[in-house]
């Protein structure tokens, strides 16, 4: 009955609201193949004469992609010398040097976006994205470019209903840092943003044009173990094992046309781990996000609180379960501002967090695993140059600090990079 009503009422809100704009397509992030607000990289194309962007025929399908090449230099060891998360609990002792430098092409995107049309009153788009991160981090195999499947759906559009099947990043975490020297790994993660690619149904319903107000809806593959980068078909765990869903919603209100688009949201995630009895644990989060833009300026950002959030996308620092078997809780988010005062050229800068409950780290005792992480902060400053014909260089200096029962460590990595849209 409950269902029949729902669709009810998006069929009359259907028929009752105006077609709304292009550009309102939160719920895909289109088109997903680098960090928003990059995703519209076709605005950097050559300008035709008179210094308006070339004007190209409508395509049915479109490749795209970033060839990105990243030079690092790390300053401690970390969990991933290439993109990392957080400090390595054990540091080399032998007398080797901590610190490494490296390079890697594996952050290198393709995408592909297919719209072949119109079918059952909607437009259907079809988009896949894929990077080389595939293969295990900081081993010989990760230099082999290791095909993985970033994101990939299908959507139908009405005039303000979509229905978006496929694998994307958690409802309730909508938003994405800027950032060219984390991209295999979102940045702040582990770091407060709940970035982990999940397979996925989703449904949204929008109503508005200059002012849009929507209410979404999604049931998700319950992902509940802490390495959620499904480079691999994902195994079953004690969230698949649970037999249920998890499920999640979100409110939100957004104002503005195309790049300059702004919203707020507010989201809840629910979901289940299976135990050796009947009863079942729950994954729980409240969540908030925002993206803000005002001329030249960007302010984006997510905060969250929950338990056994590591399906997610490594909430709680990766750690869902604590060593008396208790859930483990945690707060977290990050926040980043962006400043582009022309269009060949951005800066800016970021600070994230996640501070699980210390009480849920430790043993019977009292007492703390030697590898608990704490706390975990990550804070980044970036800069983007554009120069013209798909060009990129740039650089990002991050920050990581990392607490462990033992002590608190705390290291930085510089990532210099250049790069080629097409």
């Amino acid at each position: 009955m409950q269902i029949r009503v729902a669709w009810a009422l998006a069929a009359a809100l259907g028929a009752a609201a105006p077609r709304l704009p292009a550009q309102s397509t939160r719920d895909t992030l289109a088109p997903r193949v680098v960090p928003a607000p990059h995703a519209t990289w076709a605005r950097r194309r050559p300008a035709a004469p008179g210094g308006q962007p070339s004007a190209e025929p409508p395509r049915r399908v479109e490749i795209h992609g970033l060839i990105l090449v990243n030079g690092f230099y790390d300053g401690a060891t970390f969990d991933d010398p290439d993109v990392p998360r957080w400090l390595a609990a054990t540091q080399d002792t032998s007398g080797l040097p901590n610190s490494r430098i490296g390079g890697l092409l594996r952050q290198t995107l393709v995408g592909i976006t297919a719209r072949p049309g119109r079918v059952l009153g909607a437009d259907l788009e079809a988009q896949a994205q894929l990077d080389f991160f595939g293969a295990a981090p900081g081993t010989s195999p990760s230099r082999l470019l290791t095909p993985r499947v970033r994101t990939a759906h299908v959507r139908l559009a009405w005039s303000h209903v979509r229905l978006l099947v496929g694998q994307e990043k958690p409802l309730v975490s909508p938003q994405s840092p800027v950032s060219f020297a984390a991209v295999g790994r979102a940045e702040f993660a582990g770091s407060g943003n709940l970035r982990a690619w999940i397979p996925q149904a989703r449904l949204t319903l929008e109503v508005g044009s200059a002012l849009r107000m929507g209410v979404q809806a999604a049931a998700l593959d319950p992902l509940q173990d802490s390495a959620a980068d499904l480079a691999s078909p994902a195994q079953s765990g004690l969230g698949e094992k649970s037999g249920r869903p998890s499920a999640e919603g979100r409110l939100y209100v957004a104002w503005g046309p195309g790049d300059h688009a702004s919203s707020i949201g507010f989201g809840a995630h629910r979901g289940w781990l299976a135990t050796a009895t009947a009863a079942t644990l729950s994954s729980e989060a409240l969540t908030a996000d925002f993206h803000i833009v005002l001329g030249p300026v960007a302010l984006t950002g997510e905060g969250f609180t929950g338990q056994a959030l590591a399906g997610l996308g490594d909430g709680g620092i990766g750690q869902d379960i604590g060593p008396q078997g208790q859930l483990v809780r945690t707060t977290g988010g990050w926040a980043q501002l962006d400043i582009r005062p022309a269009r060949s050229w951005e800066f800016g800068g970021g600070y994230g967090v996640d501070d699980p409950d210390d009480a849920d780290l430790a043993t019977a005792a009292g007492a703390f695993p030697p590898g608990a992480r704490l706390r975990n902060e990550t804070w980044e400053g970036h800069l983007h140059l554009f120069p013209g014909a798909g060009l990129l260089l740039g650089a990002e200096v991050r920050g990581l600090r990392t607490t462990y029962p033992a002590e608190v460590m705390s290291a930085t990595q510089v990532n210099g990079f250049v790069g080629m849209f097409f």
